[in-house]
């Protein structure tokens, strides 16, 4: 049976997207990925699918969530990938372990779609990064 992680961040937007998509295609089914925000923006950001697909990943069909109905399942692992939502999340009692691993919101960058490109791919791959190491440590 796949181990389950929830990736939590305010908007749902951009990273706890990125996140999900990562997660699954490097968990190579041993994991299932959820994400979820405390305020779902209600949209995923142009730029988040545009930075996936070049990954050959495609995000276009995922929706912006709410954490409320993921707040009674069970989880392996619980990630907030913002300060927000560090903050303004709930516990999740069925948990097995949280961490916190804050990234830039590159929803936040200025600039034209070319500038917010970069931004967008630097956290894409630390995220990335970040999962890897993760996994590689389990």
């Amino acid at each position: 049976m796949a181990k389950r992680v929830l990736i939590l961040c305010t908007g749902n937007s951009c990273r706890s997207q990125m996140a999900e998509a990562l997660w699954e295609q490097l968990g190579e089914g041993a994991w299932e990925s959820e994400s979820a925000g405390s305020k779902p923006s209600g949209y995923v950001h142009p730029l988040a699918i545009r930075a996936m697909r070049e990954l050959d990943l495609d995000i276009s069909s995922q929706a912006s969530k709410s954490l409320a109905p993921f707040q009674d399942q069970a989880f392996d692992l619980v990630i907030t990938v913002c300060d927000n939502a560090k903050e303004s999340c709930p516990v999740f009692p069925g948990a097995a372990e949280t961490l916190h691993w804050p990234f830039n919101d590159p929803a936040d960058a200025t600039g034209s779609d070319d500038k917010k490109m970069i931004v967008f791919r630097r956290v894409r791959d630390e995220i990335s990064e970040k999962i890897r190491s993760y996994l590689n440590s389990t």
